[in-house]
């Protein structure tokens, strides 16, 4: 098995392997490209866009400056919104259900480093998938850590660091975050 493909897996990989760095690279390329073209260049924009994250929806709206790792990593559903200054580690994978709205600041990261210290001297991690539901809201500045899956229609407070999977209509908030409240 491939370097790549345990990565794809989320099995532990070696991140330094020349093909998941060309990925990387070219993922870098592409985000330079997005963020120094004019937004309102829609065609170009959008070009770049799609370019970077396979798949974008027309009815999606990501805004610049964005930062990933790979960026075919990550799949998003119609109607999503991702403010400004988004970091995704997406290497385990992504995906943003329909109608979800990402504030500015958000962070989401999939690497998952060794615990054992000597390990954690190579270059190796693995990535574990991060799920978010359709119709959520993520407030400015959430962190979502690796593994964590957000339910449908959950609303996740500003600054708020999500370290457990969210149950459907909740609302989340704190570091680390922990349901206040169910919606609805």
């Amino acid at each position: 098995m491939t370097e790549l493909e345990k990565m794809m897996r989320g099995k532990l990989y070696d991140y330094s392997d020349p093909e998941a760095m060309e990925l990387n690279i070219r993922a870098h390329e592409r985000l330079e490209r997005l963020n120094s073209t004019p937004y309102r260049d829609t065609p170009a924009y959008r070009a770049a866009l799609r370019e970077l994250i396979p798949g974008f929806p027309e009815t999606s709206y990501l805004i610049a400056p964005f930062f990933c790792d790979f960026g075919f990593r990550t799949q998003v559903g119609e109607g999503v919104v991702i403010n400004y200054n988004c970091t995704f580690l997406d290497c385990g994978g992504i995906t943003i259900g329909n109608h979800t709205l990402i504030g500015p600041n958000c962070q989401l990261y999939t690497p998952q480093h060794p615990i054992d210290y000597v390990e954690r001297r190579l270059p190796v991690e693995r990535g574990l998938r991060i799920e978010i539901g359709d119709d959520c809201w993520l407030g400015g500045g959430v962190i979502v850590c690796p593994g964590v899956r957000i339910g449908n229609r959950c609303i996740i407070a500003a600054g708020s660091v999500v370290t457990r999977d969210i149950p459907d209509d909740s609302l989340a908030a704190g570091n680390p975050a922990v349901v206040k409240r169910k919606l609805q």
